[in-house]
């Protein structure tokens, strides 16, 4: 048993010393540096201003939206308050928005 135990350690150091060795000669080469100026070029490039187009793309498609409330439509499987929430007054959302979130009765400030 204690021959199997050295056995095992033995395959597991040498197998370690192969892997530092094929380490210690790839970053002694110089690849590495060329791959970091490469990836450094394709941040700059093209991420940023793949980025920057994305982000000026949905500015645009924002500012076209209109800003209407959805219609109220009182489905019975919708909006059920079986238990109050712990905050406010029980009846809204923790992340409520008066002109989106819809009360079981309507939207706030809607008197129709």
């Amino acid at each position: 048993m204690a021959a199997l135990g050295r056995f095992s350690q033995m395959l597991l150091r040498s197998s370690l010393t192969q892997t530092r060795r094929q380490l210690s000669a790839a970053a002694a080469s110089g690849h590495g540096e060329q791959a970091a100026k490469t990836w450094k070029i394709l941040t700059f490039m093209v991420a940023l201003p793949g980025v920057a187009v994305c982000m000026l793309n949905m500015y645009l498609k924002e500012q076209q939206h209109s800003h209407e409330q959805p219609e109220f439509v009182p489905y019975t499987h919708l909006r059920i308050r079986s238990k109050r929430f712990p905050w406010g007054d029980g009846n809204k959302s923790l992340f409520h928005n008066p002109h989106l979130n819809a009360l079981p009765d309507g939207y706030e400030g809607h008197d129709e």
